[in-house]
């Protein structure tokens, strides 16, 4: 059947392109070959009903023609033990369902060769088209390891390819490999493994019910009927009868069908492997003796995660200073070439504002991501897992938390998205409730601007810059609320099951610059696109907000202004200033940010921040772009960055500094703490599947921001 399909899809009338699945276990270098492939012809999206990530992209062959490939997350075996693993049975299990491929590229790595063919024999059994990638042909190669491919494509009856994701030595071969699937030549009839007694029994009335699968897809559907997105209740039912009438037991089949598959393939990757050197003490065990390494292993982490941010803050000050400068030249140049007037204002005030509150910590994200993704290439998130997992086990999460607590640093939203590899609901619940107290990118301009008003700007012992010193100091404090929640949680929410840490420590590489570049390159891209979205339309409605007000309250408000500035014999750009302030006060905006001044008031804020505390709930980053927008709508000074406006504002009624020590640490205390983003809710909504997480989530976190601003205001006064 399948092949009469194939034979379908390869004729060139067809119109829709030739779907490959990228199929592999984690840590095979799957993503490698997928990047070379496809390069920035892909794109990330979700599959179906699930918010696992799909990565897909186009190849195109050198007759022109192009391949459709979709990259599966990485997988052990048929039998999942996590959400990614499932997308694989299910988009597999039937050929109806709508990631069914057409044929099957599998990467295994060739230094595990025996730990990687599990699911390759599994696979082969679909009688889909396919062909055995062995990566990693120069580590093979510098390890002595000599490997007969011509014998082991002889016995498993498909077409084998020694590659190397890292050089791209092999990959001509690939592409003809994946040309030959194309006319039909990679279709290989093997025989499949031989169900037992029950399982054949089992999996002819399975095909009565499901009449497209063959037998082995069968099997597989009455071993995962629980869960199956595609079986509706009646087939679902019907299966569990079948199940029971035959005495099908799922556990022990799978374990049976395992052991006789390592039986088959085991003694035959012995016959092909030669290893010329015996086992050596290799790098990457000397150097896992020291980065593993109990009180040594926590140490090095620290120091890393410290080079990180003081690099984010080093690095990242030129670029961001160019940004602002090119955003102020093109306010500049518009208001000289426009007439004044409302959209003049719309394009300076509310756009451009809007865009350069984005942009601008564009160097930012792109630094954190650069050196996240690095140490990910090289192996050491890994370790950093392994090395934590006890102390995370005690605070009621799990070793892979860490990796989700990191990746916070960036962004909570793949942070949350990254806990389905967490087998254990509840320390997946608490690893998703607790990560956005880690201070993400959005924070980090919040930081920037305010921690000026708090440290002076000095050099202590000689290398570290005080403002990054204070900067780490709030990431750290994130970092104890987190763990100190998840320890709440950890006594509050009760489970059954027991955790344990499965994962395999790969070797130490040197990095792939290709993968870091398009990780690197997504994520910015991502922030640009889903954030900037939320920060442009709210720049827009601000300006509207800080620019209209009930009808005659602004004229009022101006006059008034007017008469008091000759009263005092203001020069022009106080008085300009004092009108500015006092229409913002009688607009939208300014009623808006009076509502909210009486709750605010005992945290030092008055209802300017009150604005930006309103806007900043959609994200926390409009905080920047909300003052931008305030305090440049209707003053001159325009050459002045952000940070200068406010360290200028003054209470126009006290005279006094409004940005003073105490109200800037309320401030800080505020951001770190409080739950200021919806885009993370509506994933953690989406994660767990119900309401009750994200409001439980939301209200904590802004009330312990509330009492830590309250007592830190307090007791600086």
């Amino acid at each position: 059947m399948h092949h009469h399909e194939l034979g379908d899809i390869s004729s060139p009338s067809s119109t829709r392109p030739l779907t490959v699945a990228l199929l592999g276990n984690p840590n095979c270098g799957k993503s490698s070959i997928f990047n070379r492939l496809t390069g920035l012809r892909q794109k990330v999206g979700n599959f179906p009903g699930v918010t696992v990530e799909k990565k897909s992209g186009n190849l195109r062959l050198d007759d022109g023609q192009v391949v459709h490939l979709i990259d599966f997350p990485g997988a052990y075996s048929f039998y999942p033990n996590s959400q990614d693993e499932r997308i694989v049975v299910q988009s597999l299990a039937n050929p109806k369902a709508e990631h069914y491929p057409d044929a099957i590229l599998y990467v295994a790595d060739v230094t595990k060769l025996d730990k990687h063919l599990l699911l390759f024999s599994q696979l082969r059994d679909l009688n889909l088209p396919l062909v055995l990638l062995l990566n990693m042909s120069d580590v093979a190669e510098r390890d002595g390891i000599v490997l007969d491919t011509k014998l082991l494509a002889a016995r498993f009856k498909v077409p084998v390819v020694l590659l190397s994701g890292r050089t791209g030595s092999g990959f001509k071969a690939l592409k003809l490999a994946i040309a030959q699937i194309k006319t039909g030549v990679a279709a290989s009839e093997h025989k499949n493994r031989r169900l037992n007694a029950i399982e054949k029994k089992v999996s002819q009335r399975v095909q009565a019910i499901l009449p497209d699968l063959n037998p082995y897809q069968a099997v597989l559907i009455a071993h995962h009927v629980d869960w199956l997105p595609y079986l509706d209740s009646t087939q679902k039912a019907a299966i569990r009868q079948i199940n029971s009438e035959e005495g099908f037991k799922s556990l022990n089949c799978q374990v049976e069908e395992t052991m006789h598959r390592y039986d088959i393939f085991t003694p035959l990757v012995q016959q092909v492997l030669q290893t010329k050197a015996e086992e050596k003490s290799t790098l990457t065990t000397r150097l896992d003796s020291v980065l593993t390494h109990r009180i040594a292993g926590p140490l090095i982490f620290f120091a890393i995660m410290l080079l990180v941010f003081q690099a984010i803050f080093a690095w990242a000050s030129y670029p961001m200073d160019w940004i602002e400068w090119g955003f102020a030249q093109a306010e500049a140049g518009i208001n000289a070439v426009l007439p004044a007037g409302w959209l003049t204002s719309l394009l300076t005030e509310g756009i451009l504002a809007g865009l350069g509150g984005i942009v601008v910590f564009v160097p930012q994200i792109a630094i954190l991501f650069f050196l996240i993704s690095l140490l990910e290439e090289v192996g050491y998130m890994a370790r950093a897992a392994f090395i934590f997992d006890r102390v995370m086990q005690a605070f009621g999460l799990n070793g892979r938390s860490i990796v989700a607590l990191i990746s916070g640093g960036a962004c909570a939203i793949p942070a949350i998205m990254s806990t389905r590899t967490i087998g254990n609901w509840k320390e997946r619940l608490i690893t998703i409730l607790v990560t956005p107290f880690i201070s993400c990118s959005a924070r980090i301009p919040v930081y920037t601007v305010l921690i000026g008003f708090v440290v002076a700007e000095r050099t202590v012992w000689g290398i570290f810059n005080l403002q990054g010193l204070a900067f780490m100091g709030l990431y750290l404090l994130g970092i104890a609320a987190a763990l100190l929640a998840a320890l709440v949680f950890k006594w509050i929410l009760k489970t059954s099951e027991h955790s344990f840490l499965l994962l395999e420590l790969p070797e130490y590489r040197s990095p792939v610059l290709r993968n870091v570049g398009i990780t690197v390159w997504e994520k910015v891209k991502a922030f640009v696109v889903e954030a900037g979205k939320v920060i442009l339309v709210i720049s827009v409605i601000l300006w509207a907000l800080a620019s209209y007000g009930p009808p005659g309250e602004m004229e009022a408000a101006t006059q008034a202004a007017r008469d008091r500035a000759q009263q005092e014999q203001m020069d022009e750009t106080t008085a300009e200033n004092l009108i500015a302030a006092k229409k913002i006060e009688a607009s939208y905006a300014g009623h808006l940010g009076k509502a909210i001044e009486p709750a605010i008031a005992p945290l030092g804020f008055d209802w300017k921040i009150g604005i930006a505390l309103i806007t900043s709930f959609a994200a926390r980053e409009v905080f920047v772009g909300t003052m931008a927008t305030i305090y440049s709508i209707g003053s001159d000074d325009d050459e002045y960055s952000v940070r200068n406006r406010m360290a200028k504002e003054r209470n126009p009624d006290t005279g006094q500094l409004v940005y003073t020590q105490a109200t800037s640490f309320s401030l800080l205390l505020f951001y770190v703490f409080a739950m200021m983003c919806m885009s993370t809710l509506a994933v953690v909504k989406r994660e767990t599947n119900s309401w009750k997480w994200p409001i439980i989530q939301f209200l904590f976190m802004t009330g312990l921001a509330y009492l830590a601003s309250f007592v830190a205001y307090q007791v600086m006064t």
